[in-house]
């Protein structure tokens, strides 16, 4: 799903039913396993997972990586290679792991190599002791070849204002996102494109398990990774030993339904910031009303459309640019999560812009106006939402679908509707949804994790595949606003995580309710509060 930058895959089989297919999965799985072997992890792989290290749990002097050879193509076992980075954090207990976990951080498009070491770093040390967390990097992304860039001068401002759908903006941005769609098709120099479905990565997944040399897979999926997750299971029901899905992506409206569905969501999560704003205008004083709060948003958004503000950096000469599309994608953190981290960087920001701080504003939300901006999790989100399902050919439906979303909600609705408008032109074939509601035989044993207000992946969405999944638990966060709740600070949640992971054990009720840990408190100097919002990026997915 969109951004999920911080914030969302299937086939083409073309069946609706999948018992055949999966069959012939299980089958697959007889075959030979490569090996895997580990050796010392790329910088940057064991610097992100450092930015999560404590005292008590330091993944990233622990995080090993291999590489995994992989058919491109699933039909032609004996054809193209394209290779997997794959990286394992091992249990901190003595003998042998309780299992082997493999995770996913969302997207598409997501890196996950370094995954496997952040959850390590959040897990309890009952759970670090149990399981090794198993990481890797998706077909086209990060560290595993190829990892595909389309346009590294793309996402670089000044980038025209997102509009509302006018003639102007229309054609400025059918224009350039046809030519990213038509660049993506040239940096492809072995067909990815017509091979990275999400049932692609599903059969990755278990050329993973099968390399691991487990009998089961232990799987975590957050966002993105949660249809990921439920793919697999329609492929692979007899391989799956205990799965846990957080921040659940709904069976049906794959991808363009879903997307006009976050649209809404989204605008109503930053209007419920906007109202945490004005409670705390002593702090930020941006207003005492959410109206106020709000009004004095779109005021700004709408004089970046005309004026972006520029910022040089006097010590290295860089220039940052704050534009109406940039203040959007930066403070749509706030939409993602409910939690300091997400929301204390945005409100420094637009408190910094009140007061003429141009500098802390543009820290919070500019974006680079030279140099390159790598593209691949872009490329791996596009390529994967444009060719699970089609998308409608018409551009008139997308024009009447979001100007009619967008008079109701006007936070996400244009940016969201551009940032896919690739798939109006991707240069691959688009296969078909798997839908688990129409497969017969699933596993009964997953357990799923939810808020009641998650933007990035709605919880109608997930009611929807709770249902599907019959026998499946959910915990929901009754007044969560956070999306993937998981080792986001409420005990309440985890303990349930632990519990299922540790002894297989889940809440007697198909659907159990715990509060969340509410809104955050600006500390006494808010100015100081926080980091940056870059970087925060949602497991994905723009």
């Amino acid at each position: 799903m969109k951004r999920l930058v911080t914030v969302a895959a299937v086939t083409g089989l073309g069946l609706a039913g999948l018992g055949p297919a999966a069959a012939s999965a299980d089958q697959g799985a007889a075959k030979p396993a490569p090996k895997l072997a580990w050796h010392a992890c790329a910088a940057d792989i064991v610097k992100s997972v450092s930015a999560t290290d404590t005292p008590q749990a330091q993944g990233s002097k622990r995080i090993k990586c291999a590489e995994l050879r992989v058919p491109l193509d699933y039909a032609k076992p004996n054809g193209t290679k394209i290779t997997l980075e794959v990286t394992l954090t091992p249990h901190t207990g003595k003998g042998k792991a309780l299992g082997q976990m493999v995770v996913n951080p969302g997207g598409p498009g997501g890196s996950g190599a370094y995954f496997g070491g952040r959850v390590f770093n959040q897990s309890s040390k009952a759970m670090q002791d149990a399981y090794d967390f198993v990481g890797f990097d998706p077909r086209g992304i990060g560290h595993s070849v190829p990892a595909i860039r389309c346009d590294l001068k793309y996402q670089l401002e000044p980038r025209p204002d997102y509009g509302t759908g006018d003639p102007k903006s229309e054609k400025i941005w059918l224009a350039k996102t046809k030519k990213y769609a038509q660049d993506c098709g040239k940096a492809d120099k072995v067909g990815l494109l017509s091979h990275d479905k999400t049932i692609d990565s599903a059969k990755d997944v278990e050329s993973i398990r099968r390399a691991l040399g487990n009998r089961k897979l232990d799987y975590y999926g957050a966002s993105y990774g949660t249809y990921l997750g439920q793919v697999y299971a329609a492929l692979y029901p007899n391989n799956v030993g205990r799965m846990a899905l957080d921040g659940n992506i709904g069976p049906s409206g794959v991808w363009y339904d879903a997307n006009l569905q976050q649209d809404i969501w989204f605008d109503r999560n930053i209007d419920y910031f906007f109202g945490w704003l004005a409670k705390w205008d002593k702090v930020y004083h941006l207003g005492t009303t959410q109206k106020q709060v709000r009004s004095w948003f779109y005021d700004l958004r709408a004089k970046l459309a005309k004026k972006p503000v520029f910022v040089k950096d006097p010590q290295s000469g860089d220039v940052t640019a704050v534009t109406s599309d940039s203040l959007t994608d930066n403070i749509q953190n706030a939409g993602y999560r409910r939690l300091p981290s997400y929301w204390f960087p945005p409100a420094n920001g637009l408190a910094a812009y009140k007061k003429g701080d141009m500098a802390g504003f543009a820290d919070a939300f500019g974006g680079p106006t030279t140099g390159e901006s790598d593209d691949n999790s872009y490329f791996g989100y596009s390529a994967v939402q444009c060719t699970d399902v089609q998308w409608p050919t018409n551009w008139a439906k997308w024009q009447r679908d979001n100007t009619r979303i967008n008079k109701k909600h006007p936070f996400l609705t244009w940016g969201n509707a551009w940032y896919n408008t690739p798939c109006l032109y991707w240069p691959a074939k688009a296969g078909k949804p798997v839908d688990v509601r129409h497969v017969k035989k699933l596993p009964t044993n997953i357990m799923m994790f939810n808020a009641a207000s998650d933007a990035a992946t709605p919880y109608p969405g997930a009611l929807e595949l709770h249902r599907a999944l019959k026998g499946s638990r959910m915990l929901v966060e009754s007044d969560g606003r956070t999306h993937c709740i998981v080792h986001r600070g409420n005990p309440a949640v985890d303990v349930v995580w632990d519990t299922y992971f540790l002894t297989g054990k889940r809440p007697a009720k198909g659907l159990t309710y715990v509060k969340s840990t509410g809104d955050p408190v600006p500390p006494a100097n808010a100015a100081l509060a926080g980091t940056s919002v870059k970087g925060l990026g949602l497991d994905i997915a723009k």
